[in-house]
C-alpha cells in the first residue's frame, strides 16, 4: 500500500550519504521534501539536483529539508553529491523499500521496450509530518521552483 495524502512520514530506516541512516519518522518538526529520481549522475536528474541545490538557502530559510531519493549504491551518491556540490543528503534506496512505500515503481518506456524504473516524484511534509502534496510524472526543468513555491504556502 502506499501513501496518501494525509499520511504521516513512515518509520523506515534508510542509509544516506555522509555515512549514517535516517529515520523517516525522525524528521517531524520542519517541511520535508522527499524527491525520487531515476538515476545519479544523468541530464534530467544533473538539472533537478542542481535546481534544488541553487535554490537551497530559500529552502533553508524556510528550515525545509531535501532529501533525493533513487536505487544508487551509496557510493554512486557519495560521487553524484560530491561532483554537483549538494548540501543536501541522497538516501540510497537499492532494496526498493522507499520507492514502494511511494509507489513510485512504474512502467516506462526505454528505447521501445517496457521497463520498471523511478518515476520521478516528489513529496512535500509538513511540520508534523503529515503528506501534503505529491508531484508524479515529474519534469526537472523548473520543478524545485514549484516545489519551493508549495513549501512558502505551507
Amino acid at each position: 500500500m502506499s501513501l496518501a495524502i494525509g499520511d504521516t512520514l513512515p518509520a523506515l530506516s534508510v542509509a544516506a550519504t555522509g555515512g549514517h541512516s535516517l529515520d523517516l519518522a525522525s524528521l517531524k518538526g520542519a517541511p520535508v521534501v522527499l524527491y525520487f529520481y531515476p538515476k545519479d549522475a544523468t541530464p534530467g536528474c544533473t538539472t533537478e539536483a542542481q535546481q534544488f541545490r541553487d535554490l537551497m538557502p530559500e529552502f533553508e530559510a524556510l528550515n525545509c529539508r531535501i532529501f533525493g531519493i533513487s536505487r544508487d549504491t551509496m557510493s554512486a551518491h557519495d560521487r553524484f553529491k560530491a561532483n554537483e556540490c549538494l548540501p543536501f543528503d541522497l538516501l540510497s534506496d537499492g532494496d526498493e523499500v522507499l520507492c514502494q512505500a511511494f509507489a513510485v515503481i512504474q512502467l516506462k518506456n526505454m528505447y521501445g521496450k517496457q521497463v520498471l524504473g523511478v518515476e520521478r516524484s516528489t513529496f512535500l511534509f509538513d511540520r508534523n509530518g503529515v503528506l501534503v502534496q505529491e508531484w508524479r510524472k515529474v519534469k526537472a526543468p523548473g520543478h524545485a521552483a514549484d516545489i519551493l513555491a508549495a513549501v512558502k504556502a505551507l
